[in-house]
């Protein structure tokens, strides 16, 4: 048994560079990537089997009381045959399956141990598509880094996040898991993310590997319908779902995982010219690509390959390293080598990245490196990892309602807190929640109640479950609100209907709870609407009917504290929409940096005829990207220092804006550009900057944005990255669907 330690390694690529004084481009590839050397010491030594295994990745298995693996997959572990591991943690049980790796086969070549760690590993926090809300880069870095650490101590050195696919169709369940709709803000999101769990520096026991996917376009599925067919023009891609990928890659990203869909006709899995020509091409990316679960096995239902074998030629001759779940590479992919259909110098690449990656996390100098148990107990679900829950659940939610300023509730008033998800522990911290716990950790809105105004001082009834049509609970509900100044309504979602395999035509809020609301809204009492989802929902009878609505996603293992924070105004609600919310479902797709056709409706005029228009529902989103209330309000004054902006020069926008309310309060500055002619028809506005301030009641600041001629390009008709001298127009301020104030001109150069 040959085993694998820094020392031999070093020791096996220095005796050659001894005997040669002279340079090569080898050596000069080693001087660029300061482990290539290591790692072709290491891939000198392997044989073909162990090469292949390297390249494959299965889950562990799971049972009543924790993570476990049958013989079988023990071993694939003990001849070599797996180079990672996924759904398996604990510090323990990761250490028994590193210590079969590295100890019982002839290499010793340590295991990489991935998991879903999408929004937290044990402390949870909103999930994505809520944290986005909350526009803060910094926060969003924050809690992936605390989500490294929590993992890292547990075992896990690879995350299959961030997921930033844009997404503008709320039927799709995988929307939760992502940034929204906006292609800048998007892409600002994810290189936040990758740098949250990657940190500075990979080596160190505390930062993981993370993984950008779903490449590509997966958030344009048709339909909205999870795995379903993309078909997009070459420029929509460049221009709309490309770039958050090259951020992640820009932050360094470690891996890639390529989506279920197929596009243009080619499953992503076997996509030549996502992966060689764009991401290992043009993008000159080292690291490695990883499938999703069996997605190379369903190329032959895409009826893209043969068979499984045909499958894995397609996939590795198109640049994917890793094989998760699909076991095609284990065993067909020696045969196809030896057959000439599959390059072993594509293999070695394969590997090569793989094995980079090992190396850059210190694998090879401590396998159990991500396996303290000390760290384990400490790091978990710490004090701080809860306070910072805490404030990002608070900071994701959106204020969409607030007649008569209901909110926030007066100390003084009587509460009957009424609806399914008030006692909720399980939902409350949303899908893809890792090894979050659905029970004793999670606070629910009723034990956050409880703890700030005690047992006796507020009523509550369930009401009615999320799904089901008993509506017996209904009498108990309105006796509450009936003795109550105010009722606070906790309705929405089960985690379960967001997320993979979650699709749904049907968006309202579901089962009995819309007469639920119906029935206390008849007491005459003022409602609060408090949302648990993981989605857009049409809410157009929610919004007339509810005094007030807080969107509060699925905010975590903190979100009833949060909920309670925002609710009584500790926390003055700050939180952004970053997807459009539908009137109506026949609206979706739906966002607002669309484009406009040749007949746009005519705001002065909606019931126009013979314009691009539904009947008998407007055009617009019940509420827009961008938009949020707060407890106070803001006003805005802009100037700009010139104009005409010429190539090479800088526009400067300043926004002074002031707070005209009673309460201190965050507000996020958007400035938003718009092209009014180009060569390929532009959208009706764009995202170009934002920043996220805090005033105090009376207080004013000065916001200032730089434009260049750089901010304003865009694929031409000969996919060429471009600007074009022409007039603009802009504005800033709270939300996308404001008018357009100021104009400027970009001159030739």
């Amino acid at each position: 048994m040959i085993k694998i330690t820094r020392r031999i390694v070093l020791l096996s690529f220095l005796l050659p560079a001894l005997i040669s004084c002279t340079d090569s481009p080898e050596q000069d590839k080693n001087k660029e990537n300061p482990y290539a050397a290591e790692v072709d010491s290491v891939l000198g030594l392997m044989t073909l089997e162990e090469k292949i295994g390297q390249t494959v990745l299965f889950t562990s298995g799971w049972d009543v009381t924790g993570p476990s693996m049958d013989d079988n997959y023990k071993e694939y572990l003990e001849n070599g045959s797996v180079g990672a591991v996924f759904n398996a943690f604990t510090t323990k049980y990761n250490r028994e399956l590193q210590k079969i790796a590295v100890e019982h086969t002839r290499l010793g070549i340590p295991l990489l141990f991935g998991y879903d760690v999408i929004h937290g590993h044990r402390t949870i926090f909103p999930i994505p598509l809520g944290e986005s809300a909350s526009w803060d880069l910094e926060l969003m870095e924050k809690t992936a880094r605390i989500a490294a650490v929590e993992a890292s101590a547990e075992g896990i050195n690879w995350t299959f996040a961030p997921m930033v696919d844009i997404a503008r169709d709320a039927r799709w369940g995988r929307i939760a898991e992502g940034a929204g709709e906006d292609t800048y803000l998007g892409s600002l999101i994810a290189r936040a993310r990758v740098k949250g769990f990657q940190g500075d520096d990979l080596s160190a026991d505390n930062t993981i590997l993370a993984c950008a996917k779903h490449y590509a376009a997966y958030g344009a599925a048709l339909s909205g319908r999870d795995y379903n067919t993309v078909d997009m023009s070459e420029n929509e891609l460049r221009t709309t779902y490309l770039p958050p990928f090259k951020a992640a890659l820009d932050a360094g990203v470690a891996t890639f995982m390529n989506s279920f869909n197929d596009l243009n006709g080619v499953p992503a899995t076997g996509n030549n010219f996502l992966l060689r020509n764009i991401l290992k091409g043009d993008w000159k990316f080292n690291g490695f690509v990883v499938t999703d679960y069996t997605s190379m096995n369903e190329m032959v239902a895409h009826g893209y390959a043969r068979d499984d074998k045909h499958a894995g030629e397609i996939a590795m001759n198109a640049g994917v390293d890793m094989d998760m779940q699909g076991g095609i590479y284990m065993k067909y992919l020696k045969k196809s080598i030896e057959e000439g259909k599959v390059s072993e110098t594509d293999l070695d690449d394969a590997v090569r990245r793989i094995l980079e990656m090992k190396f850059r996390l210190g694998l090879f100098d401590d396998p159990y490196r991500y396996m303290d148990e000390t760290r384990e107990k400490e790091e978990v679900l710490n004090k701080e990892h809860l306070a910072v829950a805490r404030d990002a659940a608070r900071k994701s939610m959106v204020l969409l309602k607030n007649d008569n300023e209901v909110l926030p509730l007066s100390s003084d008033s009587k509460v009957a807190l009424i609806g399914p998800l008030v006692k909720d522990e399980k939902n409350i911290i949303g899908n893809w929640a890792a090894a979050g716990d659905r029970g004793g950790t999670a606070v629910s809105v009723f034990e956050a109640f409880e703890e700030r105004l005690g047992t006796d001082n507020f009523l509550y009834a369930e009401g009615c479950k999320v799904l089901g049509e008993d509506i017996s609970g209904f009498k108990e509900a309105v006796s509450a609100a009936g003795k109550a100044d105010v009722v606070v309504m906790v309705v929405g979602e089960l985690e379960g209907m967001t997320g993979e395999a979650a699709s749904r035509t049907d968006i309202n809020i579901p089962g009995r709870q819309k007469q639920l609301i119906e029935a206390i809204k008849e007491t005459g009492k003022p409602v609060v609407l408090v949302l648990m989802n993981g989605r857009p929902l049409t809410l157009e009878w929610e919004n007339e009917t509810a005094d007030a609505i807080l969107e509060a996603w699925w905010p975590g293992t903190m979100g009833g504290h949060a909920i309670a924070d925002v609710l009584y105004g500790d926390y003055n609600p700050s939180g952004k929409l970053t997807v459009s919310f539908p009137r109506a479902v026949g609206q979706l797709p739906l966002f607002y940096n669309h484009k406009n056709t040749g007949r746009p409706i005519k705001p002065e005029d909606p019931d126009q005829k013979y314009v691009s228009r539904y009947l008998y529902t407007p055009n617009t989103p019940l509420y827009p990207f961008g938009y949020g209330l707060s407890y106070t309000t803001f006003a805005y004054d802009v100037v700009t220092d010139k104009k005409s902006l010429t190539p090479g020069d800088t526009l400067t926008i300043t926004a002074k804006v002031t707070n005209t309310g009673e309460r201190d309060g965050e507000e996020t500055v958007q400035l938003y550009v718009h092209d009014k002619v180009a060569s390929i028809t532009p959208p009706v506005k764009e995202l170009k900057r934002f920043r996220k301030i805090f005033l105090r009641k009376g207080e004013s600041k000065n916001v200032t944005f730089s434009l260049s001629a750089e901010d304003l390009k865009f694929y031409n008709q000969d996919l060429e990255w471009v600007y074009e001298p022409g007039a603009f127009e802009f504005f800033v301020g709270g939300s996308s669907d404001l008018p357009f104030t100021h104009t400027f001109e970009l001159a030739e150069k």
